[in-house]
């Protein structure tokens, strides 16, 4: 066998090996997106359709995980189904049970994930990758079940760039990932209840993901190497 098929198959590997690298590569691009064409009529078409892939990855992920497939897959049609006709449709009572859908799927896929990395004993390099993806896809869900609190309690949060108007996704996406990373709420406050209890939600599902999963990952990482030092 030459180099170069040495070489195709190696490439050919990586997804199989590593399908969390992937999210996490597609969320963060996603950011670059949002960054580039949010609030733009036609960037509005950009950003759904890549948000149709992105939830087609996730899918992957959650296939490839040790949870229990078919509920992924309930919850999955409907929301590419709403997530398209959301491109083309723009609708109040459809981004709301659209961005419900997908909030609960990023959910579901967060909780595969984290029982991906709790079931092994060691850590892997595409744990390494799923430790970051989880922490997007649960950043995403949050930031849609802030678009779903403010859609049905309107007035749920106030600040950013438009006072007094309702907050973009962009906007709740980055109250999210100030907050799940306890960095604070920024230029966005909850003022009722919903919205303080989806913020306090957030907040506990932060710290726990830190103290429980993040340090076990490190735990295992120095375990590992202590015992390459001493063999």
């Amino acid at each position: 066998m030459n180099n170069h098929n040495i070489s195709f198959m190696h490439w050919r590997a990586i997804p199989r090996h590593h399908p969390s690298a992937f999210l996490l590569a597609a969320q963060l691009l996603s950011l670059v997106l949002y960054a580039l064409f949010d609030g733009s009529s036609s960037g509005r078409a950009v950003l759904g359709a890549f948000g149709v892939l992105v939830l087609a990855l996730v899918v992957w992920v959650i296939n490839r995980s040790p949870t229990i497939r078919w509920i992924a897959w309930v919850i999955a049609v409907p929301a590419f189904a709403l997530s398209l006709l959301s491109v083309m449709i723009i609708d109040q009572n459809l981004l709301i049970w659209s961005s419900l859908l997908e909030a609960t799927l990023y959910f579901y896929a967060a909780g595969s994930l984290i029982a991906y990395m709790m079931k092994d004993y060691r850590v892997t390099t595409d744990e390494l990758f799923a430790a970051g993806a989880t922490f997007t896809l649960l950043a995403w869900g949050f930031a849609y079940a802030y678009l779903v609190c403010q859609t049905w309690v309107p007035g749920s949060f106030v600040g950013g760039n438009h006072p007094g108007q309702p907050l973009t996704f962009l906007e709740f996406l980055s109250l999210s990932f100030t907050n799940l990373s306890a960095t604070g709420l920024g230029d966005i406050l909850p003022i009722n209840p919903p919205g303080r209890v989806l913020v306090m939600l957030e907040q506990f599902a932060g710290v726990a993901y830190i103290a429980v999963v993040v340090s076990r990952l490190i735990g295992m990482t120095i375990v590992r190497y202590e015992g390459k030092g001493t063999s």
